[in-house]
């Protein structure tokens, strides 16, 4: 179970680092190095999505899984394919902006004021102590179009194996609920604090509240009197002069 959880978890760092990559495309780090990252990034990626989606899979569509493995599969799951989905819209966000935006003209990139770039962040989701850099600075002919190319038919490819995922294993989403205490929502530091604070002026403001009550009681209680008096008066006045 643990070797089963420890994909996903990867799986997600990497998808996260993609998103990460992806959102300088087009920007003024954009560069044939931010490229070639986001191909190994990409590539990454959609191996381990093909090692879980097979795993996941055959365990869910086994009927004599017991239920609580069968509910943490479900957990992981539902976290893989959302993971999955956020994977397809940024390959479709990359594709985009690689065909409004070319390397070939760096005027045309948006200057964002962003300095340096993801080599770090990439290298620690592929988990490799040096990631592999393009070794030009030059763009090469036909790299984009080539580029672009692939990442058509990879996106077809996640197309393919989120429409598989639905049809194999029917899990409904919104039926999948964590449990257990690793799954609680303790109160913050934060939030613990407020609470504090709230409840220390709730006992502050209680004091000071009952004599405006009881002051309105008075108030209301001689505004009757009054009433009453005037009342009584009107009487006997019609009563003696009748």
């Amino acid at each position: 179970m643990t070797q089963s959880k420890s994909k996903p978890k990867s799986n997600c760092k990497v998808v996260a680092c993609y998103r990460h990559l992806a959102s300088c495309v087009g920007g003024c780090t954009d560069s044939l190095q931010l490229r070639d990252e986001l191909r190994q990034t990409r590539e990454k990626a959609q191996k381990l999505a093909g090692d879980i989606c097979h795993h996941l899979t055959s365990h869910l569509r086994d009927k004599s899984l017991p239920d609580g493995q069968r509910k943490e599969m479900e957990l992981l799951w539902v976290a893989f394919s959302s993971c999955l989905e956020l994977l397809h819209v940024d390959m479709c966000k990359v594709l985009n902006i690689s065909g409004i935006v070319s390397l070939a003209d760096s005027a045309s990139l948006v200057h964002t004021g962003l300095e340096g770039g993801c080599s770090d962040v990439a290298a620690r989701a592929l988990s490799l102590p040096n990631l592999n850099q393009a070794q030009t600075d030059s763009l090469p002919a036909g790299l984009e179009s080539q580029e672009c190319n692939t990442m058509e038919l990879e996106i077809s490819q996640i197309d393919r194996m989120i429409d598989d995922m639905e049809m194999k294993v029917n899990v409904l989403r919104w039926l999948v609920e964590p449990h257990g205490p690793q799954y609680a929502d303790p109160l913050s530091s934060t939030d613990s604090a407020s609470m504090a604070l709230l409840s220390i002026d709730e006992e502050q403001q209680a004091p000071t509240s009952q004599p405006l009550c009881q002051r309105s009681h008075i108030f209301v209680l001689l505004l009757l009197l009054g009433v009453f008096f005037v009342a009584a008066t009107l009487s006997l006045c019609i009563f003696f002069f009748s």
